[in-house]
């Protein structure tokens, strides 16, 4: 009986492997496509010009699906990455979802509130279809949320326009602790997820340098250096 069974699974293996499937392999995190902001889909990109997903000091994309928007985020940090929903560009009273580096490797999508400078974590969590990856010293992930949510004071509807406000920062044991700048970015105006914009703004490092007084003040040291001193 035993030599019956051995034959049945040499057959069925067909004497090149393993009688049984293995699991297949999970799906590692699909990087961020750039090439859609604009078209079809919404980003905003802090840090040196020309910069991607990959290497910006902050990225944030959003996209509609059915009735849920797409959130990618994706910040030069070993901590966290959030974006908030605020009725104007002041922290306080905001919705705010955050990708969470832990100690365990993981990157988890947690939902706060801002009370004050304080963020409060809600359990009350909007995410779904969660996933997150931390390399190369970045935080990045992807989630959805609903578009329209039963009236809640921390969770904002999405059909309206807000300022988005934009931090990252590091992490202790899990848990979210000061943004890295002291004024992080915020943008211009209202956003609306349903129109798609391709939005630049230049780190600290780069607004010095193209302020129009040190643009001015550029051209009248080359100027002095081409003339020469009398």
């Amino acid at each position: 009986f035993l030599f019956l069974v051995f034959y049945l699974v040499m057959i069925h293996s067909d004497y090149t492997g393993y009688p049984f499937p293995t699991a297949p392999p999970v799906d590692p995190f699909a990087k961020i496509r750039v090439d859609d902001c604009g078209k079809t889909k919404g980003c905003f990109r802090y840090g040196k010009p020309g910069c991607n997903a990959e290497t910006c000091d902050y990225f944030l994309s959003y996209r509609r699906i059915g009735a849920d928007v797409e959130f990618e985020l994706s910040a030069d940090t070993d901590g966290w990455v959030a974006v908030g929903f605020s009725s104007d560009k002041k922290m306080g009273g905001d919705d705010v979802m955050a990708c969470v580096h832990d100690d365990n490797g993981r990157v988890r999508i947690q939902h706060f509130y801002n009370v004050g400078q304080w963020a409060k974590e809600i359990q009350r969590n909007p995410a779904r279809d969660e996933e997150g990856v931390f390399e190369n010293n970045r935080v990045t992930c992807r989630f959805k949320r609903p578009v329209n949510v039963p009236r809640e004071e921390t969770i904002v509807d999405l059909h309206l326009s807000w300022y988005y406000l934009f931090a990252w920062g590091p992490a202790i044991q899990g848990s979210i602790t000061r943004h890295d700048i002291d004024s992080p970015p915020v943008s211009e105006r209202v956003v609306s997820i349903y129109k798609y914009e391709d939005i630049f703004m230049p780190s600290a490092a780069y607004q010095t340098f193209s302020s129009p007084f040190c643009l001015l003040l550029i051209v009248a040291l080359t100027f002095y250096l081409l003339m020469g001193t009398p």
